[in-house]
């Protein structure tokens, strides 16, 4: 953890080594040791692959998803990462049996956390793969201790956690309820974006079977807009509606409404507000940077429109002309709800082909309150659910490209300078384990100075920011 400057940035690795790979050469460079740049790590040998991360609100204690355990890290210290407790939670030996009789890997058959969130001001809820059979369960936050389900047993995790820990997944909690993007099968062939622990009048949702909704995802990240009462999912999948010989990777950004009940025929305990379109990172007369790997929410300015509200992603290409090269975007909330709002692509469930031509609209998909709309409404919103046109970035061009680094993770925060004047600062993370500060200018974007956050460098897999310290 670097406590020195404006911000603390905390970082978790996998622990996997890496070699070496070429730097960029920002304005100053901070290796390991450097005065004034020190850094505070927390490791254990039997502690691995801490990958789920999740900070309390008051950023004095940091809970990590690892294997087979949860741990509660003492944050607060500027010099010192500390852990308060660690939490068990291992699949029995029948269990580990069973994954290995299934021709899994022994070593990918413990319980590797990939849930981890606050689901109220005394609980957690967290989710792992279990061997293969993913389960979830509640935690305690004060005793910081596993609580037995409501059902008194086991609560099964399908549709809620991958079942494979290299599946990338996404989950978010809001007013009790969790909203997860993952895959729902043993296979991994069943990607699926659904809503669960509903109650009352809420049911659990989740997306029609129907072919097209989604095409082979990798769930990123996902973000709660309250304005808006919308969830929207950052995912890459293949991009059905290019005729092109090889499959062409797509950066999506869907969104469903939180009040979604389903409909009464049509649509039951389905999303009536799913609705999806393309990011395109991408400057003019250029080829796009087409697969997103990491996007973070950066609210407007005090007394700004909430439209205002950005989301910058780190972009990866799968053009050889591009490859090594990663590229910053950045995207307005106004934008993302004029495409929404405006025309849909029509599937041909014949040909299983997207039409290009516009068809009368009966209703505007991914609008809220469509639960009460008629079976016509429903069905219209099911077969038309791709936006005709792209989310574009800000300026339609590019915040930033590394010609020579990939970066893994991004995170941000608006900055006032001793000028008065706000300034937007990324921390980009390389996949070879380097902390990159940059600033972005009117005259672009520059890095500012790079931090070597590990002796050898490796990849590291998280990134959080504690906007307390």
């Amino acid at each position: 953890m670097e406590h020195q400057g404006l911000l603390s940035i905390i970082v978790v690795i996998l622990g996997v080594m890496a070699t070496c790979v070429a730097r960029l050469t920002p304005r100053v460079s901070f290796p390991m040791g450097t005065p004034g740049r020190s850094l505070s790590h927390f490791d254990s040998s039997d502690v691995g692959n801490t990958t789920t991360l999740l900070l309390s609100d008051d950023g004095d204690t940091l809970f990590v998803g690892a294997r087979d355990a949860v741990l509660s890290l003492d944050v607060s210290q500027e010099d010192a990462i500390v852990m308060r407790s660690k939490l068990d939670w291992s699949p029995s030996e029948k269990d580990l049996d069973e994954c290995s009789m299934k021709g899994k890997k022994k070593t990918d058959c413990p319980n590797f956390i990939r849930v981890l969130q606050f689901l109220n001001s005394t609980h957690m809820y967290a989710c792992g793969t279990f061997a293969f059979s993913p389960r979830c369960t509640y935690i305690n936050s004060e005793m910081f201790s596993l609580v037995m389900s409501p059902s008194g047993k086991p609560e099964e995790g399908r549709g809620r956690c991958p079942y494979d820990p290299y599946q990338r997944n996404s989950a978010i909690t809001v007013d009790g309820e969790l909203y997860t993007g993952t895959v729902a099968d043993y296979m991994g062939n069943r990607p699926v974006i659904s809503r669960h622990l509903s109650e009352g009048s809420h049911v659990d949702l989740k997306l029609d079977d129907t072919l097209g909704w989604l095409e082979d995802p990798t769930f990123i990240s996902s973000n709660f807009v309250p304005s808006e009462e919308k969830i929207y999912f950052f995912f890459s999948e293949v991009g059905r509606e290019y005729d092109f010989i090889d499959k062409f990777t797509v950066s999506r950004i869907a969104q469903v409404c939180t009040s979604d009940i389903g409909g009464h025929r049509t649509l039951q305990r389905r999303w009536t507000t799913f609705a999806k379109a393309q990011l395109l990172c991408q400057s003019d007369h250029e080829l796009p940077y087409n697969v997103i790997q990491d996007i973070v929410t950066l609210p407007p300015p005090e007394g700004a429109p909430v439209d205002d509200t950005l989301f910058f992603g780190i972009f990866s290409s799968q053009w050889s002309v591009n490859s090594g090269q990663s590229a910053v975007c950045a995207f307005r909330l106004g934008d993302i709800k004029a495409v929404f709002a405006g025309n849909y692509k029509v599937l041909n469930r014949d040909t299983l082909r997207w039409s290009m031509r516009v068809q009368e609209k009966v209703a505007n998909p991914g609008e809220c309150g469509l639960h009460n709309a008629s079976d016509n409404t429903l069905r219209f919103v099911k077969e038309n659910f791709l936006a005709d046109d792209s989310v574009h970035p800000v300026g339609r061009s590019l915040t930033m490209v590394s010609p020579d680094q990939h970066y893994s993770h991004v995170v941000t925060q608006r900055v006032q300078a001793a000028n008065g004047k706000d300034y937007t600062v990324l921390f980009l993370l390389t996949e070879s384990g380097y902390l990159h500060k940059a600033v972005l200018l009117e005259k672009g974007a520059h890095i500012i100075e790079e931090i070597q956050v590990f002796e050898r460098p490796q990849p590291v897999k998280n990134l959080l920011l504690s906007h307390d310290h």
